[in-house]
């Protein structure tokens, strides 16, 4: 692994690798870091200059990072709506509240604890198991899985303090650690390609958005199930618009992915205004949708309804009961159940997500393994914790942090950036809202650009190794899960080992999590 990866071993007598600074890119000058002041205490604490960074990189890697990941206030809040309180406008604003508390918390624990450049808020995937399983006519009320999502991170308190967490990491064969920045590349690539409309529903799954102007396509659509804008307009701002990042990179502007998304933005507006001129019903929708109300509501609803709902009615499992053929039986194996799909998928997407986005950042030490990983895994536990209280669904690091780092971003200061512009979100989610998905996948696009690189990592001459990195990354884009992408990689790895006799390349604890995914794969659907 050594030779794979950047060796970010401090000089003799500074700190080790698990508090050492980030590493400077090569080449790149040294910053002078101010010698006293405010600011210099910052610096200091964040370590900005010893990481060869700038305040401004750090600030446009932060805001990158925060419109890359915005959408989940709403994404969220939009699938929670139906079942807290009384839903509709009620559940929404509770939900959007529960949302920005929980990533703001896990965010600052990023900046001030861990002192690296990721964020966290509500895990997609881990949102929809709750809301359109658990939560699905079983009779489950919001917050029973607000208990559930609270002994998920439980769990990983435990796991992280005892050190396990790590040596969980450290079990994954360097084939499917060599595989997974590949597959979240093109994961979250693809997640951009579906917002921005560019990869649609078809009789093949999945197909390219039609450009064809003969054939009548609609030039701007709007789903309001969804309430996504789609057609032509959006594929072509999020294809411009990573163009335009591709270019400004390569000529090195500072910001790019920030100015892309930005510009981006704009370019949404100033066609969707042209639609508007021409009387077309989507962009109408969407000018006449642009309201400002008062913030503050979403805050009272968020007190009487999520806030606590855990402690003061999550245990109270009457509802589950009531259901006919429910028993305390079934109450159980749903516990049970519940309990290992959350873990696992939490677990590996967090592991996925660390060692994908430091790896683009040279934040690996020499063993390929992220840099302060045990108090990263630490924060990412606390804040399940804290948002199962607050009233949202498994915190966990987001993948969209990528394009943070991407930005430049190299420190906790990052965070903190992050972080404060999910605290104004809150008292501005009208504005927050205005942000098109269209411009913020064209930050997922390009960091999947970016991650492609780590592919010439792979020994595809060696058909042992290829077919474990092949399974990874494919089951990861196809399957829609980092997770189970891991899961299936490493279950390969055993059975090629098994089968090419092997056998004591098999760690104990290798063993022990491909057990761990067999069973889970067996008895989940998830």
């Amino acid at each position: 692994m050594a030779d794979d990866t950047v060796n970010t071993q401090p000089p003799e007598g500074q700190a080790p690798a698990d508090t050492a600074q980030a590493p400077a890119p090569q080449g790149a000058p040294m910053q002078p870091s101010p010698k006293s002041g405010f600011w210099g205490k910052v610096d200091s604490f964040f370590g900005i200059s010893k990481s060869n960074s700038t305040f401004r990189t750090e600030v446009v890697a932060g805001v990158t990072t925060f419109m890359a990941m915005v959408y989940i206030l709403m994404v969220n809040a939009g699938m929670f709506q139906g079942v807290i309180g009384a839903g509709g406008t009620e559940g929404y604003g509770a939900a959007y509240i529960a949302t920005a508390v929980g990533a703001i918390i896990g965010t600052l624990l990023m900046a001030f604890y861990a002192k690296m450049p990721l964020a966290q808020a509500s895990g997609m995937g881990i949102n929809a198991f709750i809301v359109y399983t658990l939560l699905n006519g079983t009779g489950l009320t919001y917050a029973n899985t607000m208990v559930f999502v609270l002994l998920d991170g439980v769990i990983f308190l435990i796991l992280t303090v005892t050190g396990l967490r790590k040596k969980i990491f450290e079990a994954i064969p360097p084939g499917v650690r060599h595989a997974i920045p590949v597959g979240i590349g093109l994961f979250i690539a693809f997640i951009g390609m579906q917002q921005a409309g560019i990869i649609i529903d078809s009789s093949t799954l999945t197909g390219f958005v039609s450009f064809n102007v003969l054939s009548g396509t609609d030039f701007m659509t709007y789903d309001a199930l969804n309430n996504a804008y789609g057609g032509m307009l959006t594929a072509i701002v999020a294809i411009v618009g990573v163009i335009a990042i591709a270019v400004l990179s390569k000529r090195n502007v500072k910001g790019a992915v920030l100015w892309g998304l930005l510009g981006s933005a704009v370019l949404f507006y100033i066609l969707s205004g042209i639609c508007y001129a021409c009387d077309v019903p989507a962009a109408v929708t969407l000018f006449d949708s642009i309201t400002i109300s008062n913030p503050f509501e979403a805050f009272a609803s968020w007190g009487e309804n999520s806030v606590g709902a855990v402690f003061y009615s999550g245990f109270n499992f009457d509802s589950y009961l009531a259901v006919e053929g429910n028993n305390v039986g079934s109450l159980i194996v749903v516990l049970v159940t519940s309990a290992i799909s959350l873990c696992m998928i939490d677990m590996f997407d967090t592991i996925g997500t660390l060692y994908g986005a430091c790896s683009k950042g040279d934040l690996l030490d020499e063993n390929g393994t992220p840099i302060r990983m045990e108090k990263m895994m630490l924060a990412d536990a606390i804040a399940t914790c804290t948002g199962a209280i607050a009233g949202t669904s498994t915190v966990t690091t987001f993948v969209e942090s990528s394009s943070g780092v991407a930005a430049g971003g190299r420190t906790g200061f990052t965070s903190l950036i992050t972080g404060i512009c999910f605290i104004i979100a809150m008292f501005l989610s009208p504005i927050a809202q205005l942000i098109p998905r269209c411009a913020t996948a064209t930050a997922l696009i390009w960091v999947g650009v970016l991650m492609m690189s780590s592919v010439t990592k792979i020994d595809w001459a060696d058909a042992a190794d290829s077919i474990v990195a092949f399974m990874t990354f494919m089951v990861m884009l196809l399957g829609y899960s980092i997770s189970k992408g891991i899961g299936m990689g490493i279950i390969t790895f055993i059975l090629v080992r098994l089968c090419t006799g092997k056998v004591k390349e098999i760690s104990a604890a290798t063993w022990v999590i491909g057990a761990i995914f067999l069973v889970t794969f067996l008895i989940s659907s998830v």
